[in-house]
């Protein structure tokens, strides 16, 4: 028969250098590819619903296109992947949970689909190149320290949708010359 799951943690630490999801396979389980620091290549040729917490933390993925039937995108999932400079997010995808993209020191720019209406807790934070982000018109709330360390951002505009920005939200964000708020 085919494999229709991955076990938590089955890839941590393995020198494991590329791989493709199989059609089967549903969800990518907590800590998968955790500190799988040689992987680099990723291939989906299924319909995963979900990446859970920490799947590929800490991995040496450098672009990811994650699938549209993806919703769920766990904490941590691509924290400290260093190296990550391209990732898509389908519209899918409703919310970018705590710590998710948390120092990816490659991460220049990200589109965020329209489909977002939250932002967690240290979403970006250190991500030291992110110099273009739009949020998109339908977020309702950014988390504590969301952009914190995000010195190469310039501006932010922040949609009317928004009714909580957190505690140090953008916090030494030092080259930020303008913010919009909306009235």
């Amino acid at each position: 028969g085919s494999i229709t799951s991955i076990g938590s943690g089955a890839f941590r630490y393995s020198g494991l250098t590329s791989i493709t999801i199989p059609s089967g396979v549903t969800s990518i389980s907590e800590y998968t590819f955790y500190s799988c620091s040689d992987l680099t290549k990723i291939t989906f040729e299924g319909s995963i619903t979900s990446i859970e917490t920490y799947s590929f933390a800490y991995s040496g993925i450098t672009s990811i296109t994650i699938p549209s039937s993806v919703s769920k995108i766990g904490d941590y999932a691509f924290s400290t992947c260093k190296n990550l400079a391209s990732i898509v997010i389908p519209s899918s995808v409703t919310s970018i949970g705590d710590w998710v993209f948390s120092h990816c020191y490659s991460l220049t720019n990200i589109d965020l689909p329209s489909s977002i209406t939250s932002i967690g807790d240290w979403a970006f934070a250190n991500c030291e190149v992110l110099a273009n982000i739009k949020i998109p018109s339908n977020v309702t709330s950014l988390g504590d320290r969301a952009f914190f360390h995000c010195y190469s951002l310039t501006s932010i505009n922040i949609p009317s949708s928004v009714t909580k920005i957190g505690n140090s939200a953008f916090e030494t964000c030092t080259n930020m010359t303008s913010i919009e708020i909306p009235s």
